[in-house]
């Protein structure tokens, strides 16, 4: 079942090294590249121990920042007040440009997710720095953060939906940074103002939403929460949110809603992983099985089943999910 589902993982990298999000022939727009997706695809390369497609992967998102290093020049010196302004989180897979349609671009929960992994992998001794270039555009991206001002900065989230100050984006700021500190310069203070402003926020994702799968992020890959937190976020996901086919957004969430919020495949995998991380083994066992379950006869993950059915969208497979599933398989 692993090489299966890294089989059908491999099917949405383009040979730049990026992963579209979805088939690279679907006409939804998941053909395209997202920040965020592909540092997640990399967690289930790593659990198998693909480590040099995760190498091409990772290097393609900085080839995209390198490539766009002048606006994030520009964004540390003046700090944005437009959309358009922010690092865009959703780029062409080929030419690496943005995609400059009106839509949520400010996604900080991105950048730190790629600060993140590329100091995690470093740490254990997997080098994704190439060179010099490389150092200066992650030394760029903590300064763009302390820009922004990352800790209360309303962005559009894990959701790409209403500007908020959203917990799961601070959280993924302050692992970014906690990690990336041991190789380019990050004040202690700019992780300070993070985590005093996520302990304040938690255990909420936003003002409007309480439960939110996005919150899982915070236990895995970035364990930023203490037990306590941890705790109350698996109680709320798995009381309010957990479905039959998959985990929902957040309650109410109108997404593809039909009689009912759309369930998202993803949070199952995410699930089991943070179970196994708990050595529950029973827990993560049941999460597998529903993963399973949730798979068409390809054993590929769709992205989300409509609530008033067993029907899926077309954005199947949906890279993020099979890439979390293999992360679960693995490791």
């Amino acid at each position: 079942m692993l090489s299966k589902s890294l089989q059908i993982l491999r099917t949405m990298q383009y040979p730049t090294g990026l992963f579209a999000a979805s088939r690279m022939t679907v006409n939804t727009g998941y053909n395209l590249a997202w920040i965020r997706d592909n540092v997640y695809a990399t967690l289930g390369l790593e659990a198998a121990n693909k480590y040099g497609i995760v190498k091409k992967t990772l290097r393609a998102l900085l080839d995209i920042l390198l490539k766009h290093e002048y606006k994030i020049d520009w964004a540390i010196k003046e700090k944005p007040k437009h959309n358009y302004q922010y690092i865009h989180a959703r780029y062409d897979p080929i030419t690496m440009e943005e995609i400059w349609e009106q839509w949520g671009n400010k996604q900080n929960d991105a950048i730190g997710a790629l600060l993140f992994k590329i100091g995690d992998l470093e740490e254990k001794g997997i080098k994704i720095i190439r060179n010099k270039n490389d150092l200066i555009i992650l030394q760029k991206l903590a300064d763009y953060l302390q820009s922004i001002e990352y800790w209360h900065d309303k962005d559009n989230g894990m959701w790409e939906e209403n500007e908020e100050i959203h917990a799961s984006s601070i959280g993924a700021c302050v692992a970014g940074l906690k990690k990336i500190s041991k190789i380019v310069d990050v004040p202690e203070e700019l992780i300070k103002k993070g985590e005093k402003a996520l302990n304040q926020l938690l255990p909420r994702e936003s003002e409007t939403k309480d439960a939110d799968m996005a919150l899982l992020s915070l236990i895995y890959p970035y364990n930023v929460v203490t037990k306590k937190q941890r705790n109350f976020i698996l109680k709320n996901v798995e009381n309010k949110l957990l479905k039959e086919k998959g985990v929902i957004r957040y309650i109410n969430d109108k997404y593809h809603y039909r009689n009912g919020e759309a369930q998202w495949t993803k949070g199952l995998p995410w699930l089991a992983i943070i179970y196994r991380q708990m050595n529950k083994p029973a827990r993560y066992a049941f999460y597998m099985r529903k993963t399973i379950n949730a798979m068409n006869e390809k054993g590929e993950l769709p992205e989300l089943y409509y609530a008033d059915g067993n029907k899926y969208n077309e954005n199947c497979p949906l890279a993020w999910s099979q890439a979390l599933f293999v992360a679960g398989l693995g490791g």
